[in-house]
């Protein structure tokens, strides 16, 4: 199934930007008249039949639309700190997408190596997943900010769990998938460490927000695998 992608639908009309008209009408060659799908990114997919097709600028009666289409039945935010090597992240994001992610936020920890983070190239990187997953809503990503500066802005009723690799005897680290059993809600944030893992503070601060330790199994992880490991121990227990 082709999807576009656009932001620009209103009065009935749907406009595609010039890359994605590039595609439709340069690439595939559509032409006036036929019928194509177009998702907004915010969770709904349009019927649209062709009225321009212009290569730099399609655009599109909307015949039909499909609210939630391709959704999942929670919403699982994760919090990732950036990696060394940022094509680690982008990997994390794609298959996260395509597992079932709504939002994305990376977060700078005291042992993280990179500590700048452009968030441009990431969001054209969830498009295209969220195409090739068949999902009308991309992932949102936020700006980078600091563990600590993240965690004090978490004052909602999600379930909040924090992934780290230590041991702290006063406080044990419960399995991710039994916390998930033993949930009766749907909204869901997940903080995953930098390849240093959190700081002994970071941690402590999170426990006092709220936040439950957790483990992602016996294996020690690479910060993009615990991270995609997250989204599916949530699609999982909801799918």
């Amino acid at each position: 199934m082709e999807l576009f992608y656009s932001r620009d639908i209103d009065g009935g009309i749907c406009r595609l930007d010039k890359d994605e008209s590039g595609h439709c009408a340069k690439v595939l060659r559509h032409r006036c008249g036929d019928e194509i799908a177009v998702i907004d990114g915010c969770g709904t997919l349009y019927r649209c039949r062709i009225t321009c097709d212009n290569p730099k600028g399609v655009e599109a009666m909307v015949l039909s639309s499909e609210e939630s289409w391709g959704g999942h039945p929670y919403s699982l935010h994760l919090a990732v700190c950036p990696t060394k090597n940022n094509d680690r992240y982008e990997w994390f994001a794609e298959k996260a997408c395509e597992v079932g992610v709504d939002m994305i936020s990376p977060i700078i920890g005291e042992h993280s190596e990179r500590r700048i983070f452009k968030t441009a190239r990431l969001e054209k990187i969830l498009v295209s997943a969220a195409k090739q997953s068949l999902k009308a809503a991309v992932p949102v990503v936020n700006e980078p900010v600091s563990v600590k500066e993240f965690i004090r802005g978490q004052e909602g009723q999600a379930l909040k769990m924090i992934a780290y690799c230590f041991e702290d005897e006063s406080v044990p680290r419960r399995s991710i998938k039994e916390v998930l059993e033993g949930y009766e809600g749907t909204e869901i944030l997940v903080m995953i460490g930098p390849e240093g893992d959190f700081s002994k503070e970071e941690a402590q601060m999170a426990l006092e927000a709220g936040f439950i330790p957790v483990h992602l199994g016996a294996s020690r992880l690479r910060t993009e695998t615990a991270a995609v490991t997250a989204a599916e121990a949530a699609y999982f227990r909801y799918m």
